[in-house]
Formats: C-alpha cells, structure tokens, sequence
C-alpha cells in the first residue's frame, strides 16, 4: 500500500536524519527507484525532503520539519474498527488528481448515476474497496480536503473527527491572521 508507505518513509526520515535511497530501500523492501518516486510524491505534499550528494549525502527532512504524524487512529477509541467491503465517496477533481498520482484508493468505480450536490458539480461520486476500517482512513486521509464521505457512516463521523482535531490543531498556530478562506 503506497500511503502506508508514504507513512512510513516520513517516520523512518524523521527518526533517521540523513539516510540514502539503497538504506530506505532496504528498510522498505522496495526498489531504489520507488523510493526516488515515493521522495518526490512526499515533497510534491510539501513534506520539505532534500537531497544532498557526495560520498556521505542522503536525504533528509529540513531541520524546520518538527511535525510528528497526529496519532488520529489512536485517539478515536475503538469506534468503527474492522472490516468494512466499500467505501462511498464524492471527490473533488484535485482529490481525483491526487488518487490518480499516487494509486490509490485501488479498485475506484465512479457512481454512473449519481446525482450532482449544488456546489459540487464538478465532484465524481464512486465507491473502491478496503481491507479495514484503518486502511480506508488512512487512503481517504492521504486525498486531502477534497474528500466527502458518504458511507458508511461511522467512518463519516470518524473523518469529521479527524477534520476537527486538525482545525483545532492549527487554528492556534494560525491566530486572528488567518489567510482567506480559513473558517474564523
């Protein structure tokens, strides 16, 4: 799975200082070359990955890169964990371009009928299949903002819970200069 990946790329930079792509291939039992694909996926999401070259260069996070992963899944409880077959989602056309850069969610059917949402027109309703509960937060996670949960619900009401764990988090970083567009 790509985003676990991702995840896990991001953790083992933030642990590891500078570390070169044969020791995270390694690591990740991947190829050199998806983990130069996986680097530069990580740095088009504005993870601040840089290279340095030389006999003793790497990669490695900016030093201004403090940001540990929220432990989100944790601190949900035990609510909604388990097996679920499909996910029904309505995504934004960035969110669309996001799955489509990164391979993910697999098994994507667009909804052929579905009626547009006022706003939203230009959003695709679908559906894709998951292993577990865990997995489809994390897949849905890795789309941005542009992800609509519609089914199930629970895990409806577990991305709403994300979502406001993440305002709140930020909401006391950006004080009373938010940039346009943030709710106040």
């Amino acid at each position: 799975m790509r985003a676990g990946r991702l995840v896990s790329l991001l953790l083992i930079l933030q642990s590891s200082g500078r570390i070169t792509a044969r020791e995270l291939a390694e690591r990740l039992e991947v190829s050199e070359r998806t983990v130069l694909r996986d680097l530069e996926a990580l740095s088009g999401a504005g993870v601040p990955v840089y290279a340095i070259r030389g006999p003793h260069g790497g990669f490695e996070l900016l030093d201004t890169f403090e940001r540990e992963l929220p432990t989100l899944l944790g601190e949900l409880g035990g609510r909604g964990r388990g097996r679920i077959r499909r996910v029904r989602v309505r995504l934004s056309p960035s969110a669309l371009q996001v799955a489509v850069l990164i391979g993910r969610p697999e098994g994507w059917r667009p909804r052929p009928q579905a009626e547009p949402q006022p706003g939203r027109e230009d959003w695709l309703e679908g559906s894709f299949r998951v292993d577990s509960y865990e997995s489809a937060v994390r897949e849905l996670l890795a789309l941005g903002p542009g992800v609509e949960v519609l089914l199930p619900l629970e895990l409806r009401a577990t991305m709403a819970d994300i979502g406001m764990r993440l305002v709140e988090l930020h909401e006391a970083e950006l004080g009373p200069d938010r940039p346009n567009g943030l709710r106040s």
